[in-house]
């Protein structure tokens, strides 16, 4: 019963100073937090939708004006 409750503990003190996992959790939660920032940035507003496509038609609208100029 002793050798089970010392193999136990190594096991245990060996399990706790493992750090193998902890980058990969790390990396989990910045892609966790990175989601829902996209998430909340595209929600449903459409304020940003709106913004961008803006954005866009004004860059299509300046390259035609280029194009025609030329």
């Amino acid at each position: 019963m002793m050798k089970l409750y010392t193999n136990t503990m190594a096991f245990l003190y060996t399990f706790k100073k493992d750090e193998r996992g902890v980058t990969a959790i790390e990396y989990g939660l910045i892609g966790v937090a990175m989601a829902m920032i996209v998430g909340a940035a595209f929600a449903s507003d459409g304020d940003l939708r709106k913004n961008l496509a803006d954005a866009y038609d004004q860059i299509s609208a300046s390259i035609a004006k280029v194009n025609t100029k030329a």
